[in-house]
């Protein structure tokens, strides 16, 4: 990892990584044609003047995009997300499919899914038992992973603390997956709630969500790579136990790449809403590290255990959780409030912020303060009890919103 004399990441140089669904057009059957689209499109060779690349993910009707330059969140590169989605788009054309965003599959059935077998891709670079399960966590989740940079032991220790802290309320503002198997599933985020248990019998792989408070890589090392190095140490030489690429928590350390991979966002109805939701963290972010509200060695007394709480309310009722720890409040400069709801956290981070913010992501994160997540207006949309064909009528929708810049409600 390169040492770079910085007194704290500038996160400018961001690597996103959007996963989404490939469906039938018209039924928005989940269709198993990762491999077929992929060598389609090129997946070969990369070009100089290539900036993304499509791969595959953990079920063969996933796919995602790969940003190859480190890249600021802005309209610029909205659209250029877009363009890659829409040419994606015209080579799903030949098969009457689309791409389809959000965090889960609505109608998807897990047991009927077929998994990516192909050992190349760094995703798998670990037992297939442990990844390839044909549940919804594995199978069924489409999230936007955000690479954010950091250069050494300082620069990591600053970040991870505020990473740790503000990770349990993001869900208030991305979740897009309210639906499983046709029902509503009683959690706005119900992939990272199906992604809680897809790992019950290897807890030492994702341990408590909320990383560890580990501000080191010596001490990261110890208290989370070698508990996972351990739980697979049966497997041998017979497959690459790598415990990086197994590592399941919601904020995951690269060492070697100087990459801390935030996990808990979900896509939106496009990529311009995405990028603003990334610009937004990422702001906070800053002002976080910078000390803005408590200093960094406050922010790194949280335990996991304190912070999976506030989390486990939030992926079930997103902005309207009522956060009633003042601990937690007075970490974003609130001195004098007992209680808040997440939307209203939000709220107050934003009026704090605003001058930080592009114009394209202050309209964007506006739209999600004022008229809820998108997993809210998805129930709205598909009512107290969705048929299948509402759902369908609904999704499609935001299918075809996705290359496009309209927000959806």
């Amino acid at each position: 990892m390169a040492d770079r004399s910085r007194i704290q990441p500038s996160l400018d140089g961001l690597e996103p990584i959007w996963t989404y669904h490939i469906v039938q057009r018209d039924t928005l059957e989940a269709l198993p044609l990762a491999g077929d689209a992929l060598e389609a499109i090129g997946s070969g060779p990369r070009t100089k003047a290539a900036t993304a690349a499509w791969g595959h993910s953990t079920a063969a009707h996933l796919v995602r995009l790969r940003l190859l330059r480190a890249s600021r969140p802005g309209p610029a590169l909205a659209r250029r997300v877009a363009s890659h989605v829409r040419k994606f788009n015209a080579v799903l054309k030949a098969w009457n499919a689309i791409l389809l965003p959000t965090g889960a599959h609505p109608l998807l059935v897990p047991a009927t899914t077929m998994v990516w077998n192909d050992m190349r891709d760094a995703l798998h670079l670990v037992p297939a038992d442990v990844f390839q399960r044909r549940v919804h966590g594995h199978v069924n989740a489409a999230g936007l992973a955000l690479g954010l940079p950091f250069a050494n032991d300082q620069e990591f220790a600053r970040l991870h603390a505020a990473v740790r802290l503000l990770l349990p309320i993001i869900p208030a503002l991305s979740a897009s997956s309210p639906l499983l198997e046709g029902k509503r599933t009683g959690f706005l985020d119900a992939r990272l709630e199906a992604m809680l248990h897809t790992h019950e019998d290897r807890p030492e792989l994702m341990g408590l969500v909320v990383p560890e408070a580990v501000f080191s890589q010596e001490d990261h090392d110890r208290t989370v790579l070698a508990p996972i190095a351990r739980s697979l140490a049966h497997y041998g030489g017979e497959v690459n136990t790598d415990a990086e690429a197994a590592n399941a928590r919601a904020a995951v350390a690269f060492f070697d790449r100087g990459i801390l991979e935030l996990r808990v966002l979900e896509p939106q109805e496009h990529p311009a809403v995405d990028l603003a939701l990334v610009e937004f963290v990422t702001v906070v972010l800053k002002a976080m590290m910078q000390g803005r509200w408590v200093s960094t060695y406050l922010q790194r007394a949280w335990t996991e255990a304190d912070l999976l709480a506030i989390y486990l309310q939030v992926i079930k009722d997103a902005g309207s959780t009522l956060i009633a720890n003042r601990d937690f409040l007075i970490m974003f400069g609130l001195l004098k409030q007992e209680q808040l709801s997440a939307r209203r956290l939000w709220q107050h981070l934003f009026v704090e912020l605003y001058d930080e913010l592009s114009e394209e992501a202050r309209t964007h994160v506006g739209h999600i303060l004022e008229q809820g997540c998108l997993a809210s207006r998805i129930l709205e949309e598909v009512g107290r009890e969705p048929s299948v064909e509402q759902i369908k009528k609904t999704y499609s929708q935001l299918a075809d919103r996705l290359a496009g810049s309209r927000s959806f409600g």
